[in-house]
């Protein structure tokens, strides 16, 4: 029994969406896998995530908290004004990187200290959820 023109065009079909489905579940998956997730000092303190969940925590640099120590190993606070989390690095810092602006880290959050691997200096806040734009664009009275 021979397919119509009808049919083969339906069979071709199907068998295109089933390909772009299963291309798509691929991607989707490949996507979780290196998803990192940002998220202020406050919401990482309050979470608390496992020592090896990688993530990334976003803030403003405190003021006097940057501590070069041997080498390349430097020490810092960040904060979103709810929040503050030591951040510690071994590697070079960006050359936007300050006291005062913001900065983002990835890495893993052990024993109540930031590793980070990377960091990354932020010269504005477009790269960052608005909510945390907002807060940090108005820091409390006081500080």
């Amino acid at each position: 029994m021979a397919m119509t023109r009808k049919k083969r065009r339906i069979m071709f079909l199907a068998a295109g969406a089933l390909a772009m489905t299963g291309a798509t579940a691929l991607a989707v998956v490949g996507f979780r896998e290196s998803i990192v997730f940002f998220m202020p000092p406050a919401e990482l303190l309050a979470k608390a995530p496992g020592p090896e969940q990688r993530l990334r925590v976003g803030g403003m640099v405190v003021e006097g908290s940057v501590v070069r120590g041997q080498g390349e190993t430097v020490r810092f606070t960040l904060t979103d004004y709810e929040g503050s989390v030591e951040v510690a690095f071994a590697g070079v810092l960006p050359d936007l990187f300050s006291e005062g602006q913001g900065a983002v880290a990835e890495g893993y959050f052990r024993e109540g200290r930031f590793e980070a691997r990377e960091v990354l200096a932020k010269h504005d806040e477009k790269y960052m959820p608005r909510n945390v734009a907002d807060t940090l664009k108005t820091p409390p009275p006081g500080t």
